[in-house]
């Protein structure tokens, strides 16, 4: 006999099971958590022979590059696969603070310290530094690790609208006296749709009014700047100036895990405090062997980072030239067409995979329940010929679709 889940009564979930038929209904297939073979880079296997890939933030093409892939191997020969204990009691390697000290170094910042999760690394560092005393002021656009920190450290938060240095300027012009510590989050280049903050007006405001500064810079660390330094260099600004820096390895660095970097005593204070650090397991040797390899290679060919930003612009100007709404002086890898309704949304999804192009659709709750979009990842390795055809793939199908109203 078939037990009846105690969860299946949960709102939530009788959402959910609503939801998954309806797609089910209109294309028979989830487009989620589909599982593709090989690497995960320009192009893409799901089983049935390559395809166009444009659903991964393998930005510079690490992920598979064969120095990176034989560290990770050599790591496991010395190490296992796993250091087995959170690093405060026994599963320092030497590899760890070899990866944070050439983080820093490449930042330009006194030190850093590596999480075992991105995630992970922005609720820990958030909820562990502020508390109940102390306000936190964000973007309204915040990635959903920002906010369930934000959430966890029970100080007073307040969004400012998105990218609007003027608005946060003048909020904390009426909160800031009010406590004595506060902290701004931002971010480096957002996931959603690819834009950038103002950085350099961001930094003087916070500057002005004395307060710290946050920027997550999970998607811009291997991707702005001439050297891919990140937002600071983008912005023409010596590195330092963020109190606050976040990134990723599971992105440029092509590995898995989060890292902040700052002034000695920030990281100091995290190594050994911080819940989500001592109370995890230190980074897999492999991971923190891969990240290492893929900043190298990084640092040694910059032309990397040239050729993805290189790509981002034709890709935005073979939508434009399609006849799409898109930005065409953004040089950012993320570009994201706005559908609207999550169901169309995913068909369109579906019918470009027909095509030969795989690129995701974000739905409700990642985005507005309107809001639906398809969101085109950018490579160092795409080809030409690949970003011509899956704009006009994608042109195609969006203009017979408002040709038929």
């Amino acid at each position: 006999m078939t037990r009846t889940s105690r969860f299946s009564s949960v709102p939530g979930v009788r959402k959910l099971e609503r939801r998954i038929a309806t797609q089910m209904g209109l294309a028979d297939r989830i487009p989620f958590f589909q599982p593709h073979l090989g690497i995960n880079g320009a192009s893409i296997d799901l089983g049935e022979g390559p395809l166009v890939n444009f659903s991964s933030y393998n930005y510079l093409g690490l992920s598979g590059h064969h120095e990176v892939s034989s560290a990770a191997k050599a790591a496991i020969d010395l190490y296992g696969t796993s250091v087995s204990a959170s690093r405060i009691v026994s599963g320092e390697i030497p590899l760890h603070r070899e990866l944070e000290q050439e983080i820093a170094q490449f930042l330009g910042a006194e030190d850093c310290l590596v999480f075992v999760g991105g995630y992970n690394t922005n609720v820990t560092t958030i909820a562990h530094l502020y508390g109940q005393r102390d306000l936190i002021v964000y973007d309204e656009l915040s990635h959903n690790s920002l906010m369930s920190g934000i959430q966890l450290s029970k100080s007073e938060r307040v969004a400012f609208p998105h990218n609007d240095v003027a608005a946060l300027d003048g909020l904390l012009s009426e909160r800031r006296g009010d406590f004595g510590r506060v902290l701004v989050v931002t971010e480096g280049l957002y996931s959603m749709h690819g834009d950038l903050p103002d950085y350099e007006r961001l930094l003087a405001t916070c500057r002005r009014h004395d307060v710290d500064l946050m920027v997550d810079e999970a998607h811009s660390i291997g991707v702005l700047g001439a050297t891919g330094r990140g937002i600071g260099e983008f912005s023409g600004l010596p590195p330092g100036g963020m109190d606050i820096q976040m990134g990723t390895l599971s992105k440029s660095l092509a590995s898995c895990g989060g890292f902040i970097a700052g002034d000695a005593s920030l990281i100091r204070y995290l190594r050994f405090l911080a819940p989500g650090f001592i109370f995890s397991v230190g980074l897999p040797p492999a991971d923190a062997a891969a990240a290492l390899a893929a900043l190298r290679v990084l640092k040694r060919e910059p032309q990397r980072v040239k050729r993805l930003q290189e790509n981002s612009m034709a890709f935005r100007r073979c939508v434009h030239e399609a006849g799409l709404a898109v930005d065409t002086q953004g040089i950012t890898p993320i570009v994201s067409i706005v559908i609207g309704d999550q169901y169309e949304c995913m068909r369109i999804s579906h019918e470009l995979l027909q095509l030969g192009v795989h690129v995701q659709p974000v739905i409700y709750p990642a985005v507005p329940i309107n809001g639906a979009l398809l969101r085109f990842f950018i490579s160092a390795d795409h080809t030409m010929a690949q970003l011509e055809m899956a704009a006009g793939k994608l042109a195609g199908l969006l203009m017979a679709r408002n040709a038929m109203g």
